[in-house]
């Protein structure tokens, strides 16, 4: 009697481990999974910035992580302790995963910045370095190292799952039916909680700051682990004191990593960078360069590690986007900006007087900029440059005419549309799609509600990409206009030094072609610093034969994603 009740007592505390086992492997690797998949969104992200092709980079990284993971879970078989070799797998991950961005950023700072150096140490013209074989070529193996990085995690953290699915099994003693289920699911379900800590927190920090917090999940896993299984591992004792060491390092990097890693990756714009962070939806930076013997000194703005706007000569880009629009819509009285969160074109829609203007822009952070009612605490920006940037647009957000949307500009035009609002002119002053996100807002879907928005007697124009560097592209969103049910659909095209040549799409839903409405015009409307009449409609000139291959160029539809294919292709032709 006594003897059963042992037996059941034995049998009960030994359910009790067993379940204590599980609960402690499960979770552990529900924590790896999260962290795996925020490392493969870091290197992805980071790369994306310093590179300047954020899809490829994101397209790569997942493929590239993914192949490594599969080599590295067929590598972990070698290890013969499971419990010593996850136990220091761990710890390596987490000093890859806080240091990588950093060995990146240095990697491609100093390729970047070695002709600079070497000319000043042997007073060498740096001209010379330009089209030099030798270091076009150090500037391209640098560039893959994001890649190599994230080969390297990617085969460290597929070792983990077979792994750990070897020590359950080894605590069971037996043969485990649904072990590799059991593993995948807590695999599974922790990655998408990385998902939500990514986009809910961590994509919001600095790419520095939320490796280390990463990694700090990832250290406080392995010391679980460490502790838990110590009496299995080999030298505990020598681990332990690494986890302290990366524990250190962890905090050093936190401390001063963002200061170190923004140097060295503002070593890569050509200017002194006086802003940069990262927002809920892109990086941005803001450059400054002083002219000798000139007050004002040159501003940019980069997003994602690409050129939007040079204080230089940005009103050029914006006297062609907005006055041709305006110039050739009957009334002014409402007006639609999509995008242009800088401002500019919202500074010289106001000199027409509207009535009111509404702005859709995705990212409140980037309005916050230039504008001295939205977001400020937040933004960290010194009030030199603040001013700096509110007199380019001239405190146009400050305008009690301006009603200001954030949010995605697919969904709020439907708003719009729903709503039965009706505009005298539509501007629409959005990036290049140079991501499949932004290709929906170049689709026949999106300019169909946009026709829909418009008066009848207004117009609509968009900027359109360079017709010279993406023609392609260029003639795709013509096109794509031309099919969403406009009456006449009409380009031009300036030269814009930052940028090269330029183009944009004007249409109009009834009456006059926007080129006829131009034309009769007998005067300038409103006095701009840049344009005339002649200028105008010289624009609107093209070279013998830019449309003779226009039939072979397809419209963007919905889903297509044809705009974004011919935009990738030409400008990593260009590259």
């Amino acid at each position: 009697m006594s003897h059963t009740i042992q037996t059941g007592a034995t049998n009960t505390h030994s359910k009790l481990q067993i379940l204590i086992h599980d609960t402690v492997l499960i979770g552990i690797m529900a924590v790896l999974a999260a962290c795996g998949l925020i490392y493969e969104y870091l290197l992805s992200n980071y790369a994306g910035r310093v590179l300047g092709t954020v899809e490829t980079a994101i397209y790569a990284m997942i493929g590239i992580m993914i192949v490594s993971m599969g080599i590295g879970a067929f590598t972990a078989r070698i290890f013969k302790n499971p419990f010593s070799a996850f136990a220091w797998l761990e710890c390596l991950i987490a000093l890859i995963g806080v240091t990588s961005t950093l060995v990146i950023a240095f990697i491609i700072s100093f390729t970047s910045s070695l002709p600079h150096y070497i000319s000043e140490v042997f007073n060498v013209p740096q001209g010379m370095f330009i089209e030099s074989d030798f270091f076009a070529t150090l500037e391209e193996i640098a560039e893959t190292s994001p890649y190599v990085m994230g080969f390297l995690l990617g085969a460290l953290i597929g070792m983990e799952i077979p792994l750990i699915a070897r020590v359950r099994q080894h605590i069971y003693g037996e043969y485990l039916e649904n072990n590799a289920g059991t593993i995948y699911g807590a695999d599974y379900i922790g990655a998408g909680i990385g998902a939500a800590i990514w986009v809910m927190v961590l994509l919001s920090l600095h790419t520095m700051q939320a490796a280390a917090w990463t990694a700090a999940m990832n250290v406080v896993a392995g010391l679980i682990f460490l502790f838990r299984y110590r009496e299995r591992i080999h030298f505990p004792s020598l681990l332990l004191f690494l986890h302290g060491c990366l524990i250190v390092i962890l905090l050093i990097l936190f401390e001063y990593g963002t200061g170190w890693i923004t140097n060295m990756s503002n070593m890569l714009y050509r200017d002194q960078v006086v802003y940069s962070r990262q927002s809920h939806y892109q990086h941005i930076a803001i450059t400054e360069r002083a002219i000798p013997g000139k007050p004002d000194v040159i501003t940019d703005l980069y997003l994602n590690g690409r050129l939007q706007f040079s204080s230089a000569d940005e009103q050029v880009y914006h006297s062609m986007l907005v006055y041709p629009a305006m110039a050739a819509s009957r009334r002014h009285d409402k007006v639609l900006i999509i995008g242009g969160g800088d401002g500019l074109a919202l500074r010289d829609v106001l000199k027409w007087s509207p009535q009111s203007v509404t702005l859709i822009d995705l990212d409140p952070q980037l309005v916050g900029l230039f504008s001295r009612q939205h977001y400020q605490e937040k933004l960290q920006l010194p009030e030199k440059i603040q001013q700096r940037l509110t007199q380019l647009n001239q405190e146009a957000f400050s305008d009690p005419r301006v009603n200001t949307i954030f949010g995605d500009a697919f969904i709020e035009v439907k708003k719009l549309v729903k709503a039965q609002n009706y505009y005298d002119t539509i501007i629409v002053d959005l990036p290049d799609p140079s991501h499949p996100d932004l290709n929906k807002l170049y689709s026949d879907h999106f300019y169909q509600h946009l026709r829909l928005l418009l008066q009848g007697d207004g117009a609509l124009v968009i900027q359109s990409t360079s017709p010279y560097h993406a023609k392609e592209a260029f003639q795709s969103i013509g096109k794509t206009v031309k099919f969403s049910e406009f009456k006449h659909v009409e380009q031009y095209r300036q030269n814009v030094p930052s940028f090269g040549e330029w183009g944009w799409t004007i249409a109009t839903k009834q009456g006059k072609s926007p080129r006829e409405r131009l034309m009769a015009l007998r005067q300038m409307p409103i006095p701009d610093p840049w344009i005339t009449k002649e200028l105008m409609m010289a624009s609107f000139a093209f070279p013998l034969g830019f449309y003779n291959e226009l039939d072979a160029v397809k419209v963007n539809y919905l889903g297509s994603n044809t705009l974004y294919g011919y935009h990738h292709k030409a400008w990593q032709q260009d590259l």
